[in-house]
């Protein structure tokens, strides 16, 4: 097994370190052994290190408990899950622990740059009805974007286009000519000089759906470092806010049948700046 996992790993783990502390293991939870032989179909299981994550600024308030859901204002910079070079600093990580809820999951996906009102579940058994009503696009959800004014840009606006994102690809991309797969309404809702304040409601959920549209009428969403060109932005650089805001979700509720309605309490501009890290209010 050392000579596999060497083979396998050499240039991404000190593979001798981990398996003299033990840190591969079966499917039972038992070590692997370096002299172990090599087992075809055998899974093996390791935890990564982790680097050491600087503190997203902003805070993760909680704007609705109860028994089934919870409901944050995630801040911009914060992931929704565990992934890449983000780990602990993520809404799920976060929230497994401060709010002592080991199966709390995300019933959607906000960009880590996007900022607002996410929706998780609690335990296990309540995730299908919620995604349920995301998947059924049942769910009704507001964006509010900071983004240049254009006098020639009509209010209200539905862009409609086909957009596919490749795997690993850090952009989306709209395909000319292909099927409608994303549509939204854009609204001019208040003009602040050279920008303006945009009122977006998706009727379904592509990534990088909303950044991609504004772009396309011309008018890319302030602090955008991906649309309509990528700028070399360190992912530990917290300065610049992308101005965009999951401002409202409503719902009917799956389990109880009660109309659900949740507002960010942030606005735009959004700000970077470090005030308070992450409490749970």
């Amino acid at each position: 097994m050392r000579a596999w996992l060497e083979h396998r790993m050499a240039e991404r783990a000190d593979v001798g370190r981990m398996l003299a502390d033990e840190r591969y293991v079966y499917d039972d939870l038992s070590p692997v052994r370096a002299d172990d032989p090599y087992t075809p179909h055998t899974f093996v299981w390791f935890h990564r290190d982790l680097r050491d994550e600087p503190e997203v600024p902003g805070r993760l308030v909680v704007l609705h408990r109860d028994e089934r859901i919870v409901v944050v204002d995630k801040p911009a910079f914060l992931s929704t899950i565990p992934r890449g070079r983000h780990v602990v600093q993520s809404v799920v990580v976060r929230l497994r622990a401060e709010l002592g809820l080991p199966e709390l999951t995300p019933m959607h996906r906000l960009d880590r740059v996007t900022s607002g009102v996410l929706l998780l579940a609690t335990e296990r058994r309540w995730r299908g009805a919620y995604q349920g009503l995301f998947e059924r696009r049942e769910v009704r959800k507001t964006y509010r974007a900071l983004a240049p004014w254009q006098a020639s840009l009509e209010s209200p606006v539905v862009v409609r286009n086909h957009i596919r994102k490749d795997r690993g690809a850090p952009r989306a991309e709209v395909v000319p000519g292909a099927e409608v797969n994303a549509e939204t309404r854009i609204e001019l809702e208040s003009r602040r000089g050279d920008l303006a304040v945009y009122r977006l409601s998706p009727t379904t959920g592509r990534t990088h759906q909303l950044r991609l549209h504004l772009a396309g009428l011309g008018s890319p969403i302030v602090g955008d470092p991906l649309y309509p060109t990528v700028t070399d932005v360190s992912v530990d650089d917290f300065s610049r806010p992308l101005q965009l805001l999951a401002s409202e979700l409503e719902l009917t509720d799956p389990v109880d049948g009660s109309e659900r309605r949740f507002v960010s309490r942030q606005e735009l501009p959004l700000t970077g700046a470090p005030d308070t890290v992450l409490p749970i209010a």
